[in-house]
């Protein structure tokens, strides 16, 4: 025996938001479940040009459009949409193309959140704007995807599986991280909840808790001493993790072989936060 194949993924359709950028979580998730046989629907906000970052700018990136040219390199369907999973109208313009476009759905992946800002300050200067803007994409969009497409899932009668990517930021609960923080504690409690609502109809729904992930949303930390030193102080296995380490679970978790777990909220860390 050569080993665990993950199956049960061929011929299924996937939702991921938040899969436009090329060094990111979404995009290594959405690759993977088109390797495991998945046609994929991939979300961004349709940033301009001008806020890609030079790597992107240098490869000549497009976005959710170039990731949908992976997918399909694999032979699998690919439909790029941009959309804002914070607005409810158009969450259900995305459940009613998807369902239009590709008949069902059976992954939900719940990656898309708001960039790092002016969200990182003490809860006393923090400001309205900058705690709605996090709350509203990471906890809200959450809810609201899981929602529309939890409705679509139910009816379709067929059982699925919804993995809604948090961070161990929302078990680790820092200063200056109120905002964040909040949003993705709020994550950990809808997914036990609803875990518990849909497991009846066999759907599961568990998040993944990345740590530190060698992405763009980490380059304002830079790549330099400063990097290594944070590597060294806060990772038993001494490196950032991947895109791709955190794809890895979430196709199992999708995958016939993780067909009896639900509500549980995995630290993919490195060692970094251990026993919870």
């Amino acid at each position: 025996m050569d080993g665990i194949l993950l199956s049960g993924l061929a011929g299924k359709v996937a939702v991921v938001t938040g899969a436009g950028r090329m060094r990111s979580i979404g995009r290594p998730i959405a690759v993977e479940l088109a390797r495991a046989g998945c046609d994929v629907v991939l979300t961004g906000t349709g940033r301009p040009p001008e806020r890609y970052p030079d790597d992107e700018r240098a490869a000549g990136w497009r976005d959710i459009d170039s990731v949908a040219d992976e997918i399909r390199a694999l032979g699998r369907q690919a439909i790029p949409v941009v959309s804002d999973v914070a607005d409810p109208d158009a969450v259900d313009r995305l459940v009613a193309q998807t369902l239009a476009e590709l008949g069902r759905v059976d992954v939900v992946v719940n990656n898309a959140g708001a960039a790092r800002g002016e969200d990182r300050v003490p809860v006393v200067d923090l400001s309205v704007e900058a705690w709605r803007t996090v709350i509203d994409v990471n906890l809200t969009g959450t809810f609201l995807m899981s929602r529309a497409f939890g409705r679509a899932l139910v009816a379709q009668g067929a059982g699925g599986s919804i993995v809604n990517i948090s961070s161990i930021g929302g078990k680790l609960m820092a200063g200056r991280t109120a905002a964040y923080a909040a949003s993705k504690a709020g994550i950990h409690a809808l997914t036990c909840a609803m875990a518990d609502e849909l497991g009846p109809d066999g759907i599961r729904v568990n998040a993944i808790c990345p740590g530190i992930i060698d992405t763009f949303r980490l380059d304002d930390v830079g790549r330099g001493e400063r990097w290594e030193a944070m590597i060294a102080q806060q990772i038993p296995l001494r490196r950032a993790g991947t895109g791709e380490d955190v794809a890895n679970l979430a196709v199992y978790l999708c995958s016939d072989q993780g067909s009896w777990i639900t509500g549980q909220l995995y630290s993919v860390d490195g060692g970094t936060l251990r026993g919870r």
